[in-house]
């Protein structure tokens, strides 16, 4: 299966840990209070951030270390109405759970996570990543990487919350943008344009870089670097990337934080990428 089309491979594998380093020492850090501070996440705290990372790494290690099978969606149940019944339910279990605990199943069950995606040929097809091409297996890469950005907003989803700034360094947000852009040729999937009419993403701040689209002979493909001859270009910042393809903020409000030249609808429908199924 030709996988070209969404650009070079990412290894993240190295920054997990150095993720869930930066998560353990805010969790650690925190008052009981703050355990319990509204998030961006509807009806969600802290604490039930903290358990929906936990039932992650759980449910990785269950399903593609141990090759443990579990019940799968309610007859007539779609996929992200299926994930959200079960984050949901283990989040409802989780209640009733320590921060204490909920900090020691990450630290324990974390390097066994990095051991996984360590013993994984990353360049043979795994899981679907939907919000990349729906119903079709995707690169192990691509499925790391979409596993390294929730962990990452999620850290940052619980920092907004907390007040507490950080693990927004270059090394940790790099991958994260650049996987959310390999969102943006289903993001155009139905804008069409003349083979060779490119798109150019400039990205400010934190993670940030230069990637183009370009449309094909049936569909567009994206890959690091300027466009020779862009048709549209779009100068944004990593930090509105990220909550715009996380549906942390409105796609109108991410038109009004970029800047788009050139084509505009072709800009605008860049920035309606979404990285998460929903």
């Amino acid at each position: 299966m030709d996988w070209s089309w969404a650009g070079p491979p990412i290894d993240a594998r190295a920054q997990f840990p150095l993720e869930r380093s930066e998560l353990l020492s805010l969790l650690s850090s925190m008052a009981s209070a703050d355990w319990q501070r509204a998030t961006v996440c509807p009806g969600w705290s802290v604490h039930d951030i903290a358990a929906h990372v936990a039932h992650d790494y759980l449910r990785k290690l269950a399903r593609t270390r141990d090759g443990y099978g579990s019940a799968g969606p309610r007859p007539g149940e779609d996929l992200p109405a299926f994930l959200h019944r079960l984050n949901q339910e283990f989040v409802d279990v989780a209640s009733r759970w320590s921060p204490r605990l909920l900090i020691d199943l990450i630290g324990h069950l974390g390097p066994q996570l990095d051991l996984l995606w360590a013993n994984l040929d990353i360049h043979r097809l795994g899981e679907p990543v939907s919000w990349a091409a729906p119903g079709v297996p995707a690169p192990i890469w691509l499925d790391i990487a979409r596993e390294y950005s929730e962990f990452w907003v999620h850290q940052q989803q619980i920092r907004d919350a907390v007040a507490r700034p950080g693990a927004n360094n270059q090394m940790l947000t790099a991958p994260v943008i650049d996987a959310f852009l390999r969102a943006v040729p289903y993001a155009l999937r139905e804008v069409s344009a003349d083979p060779g009419n490119d798109l150019e993403i400039i990205v400010s701040g934190p993670g940030g870089g230069t990637w183009n689209a370009r449309f094909g002979d049936i569909r567009w493909a994206v890959s690091r670097g300027p466009a020779p001859e862009p048709g549209a270009r779009v100068v944004v910042s990593s930090d509105t990337l990220w909550r715009v393809a996380t549906r942390g903020i409105g796609v109108a409000d991410a038109r009004a934080r970029a800047t788009i030249t050139g084509d505009q609808a072709l800009g605008a429908a860049a920035l309606s990428l979404i990285s998460i199924i929903r």
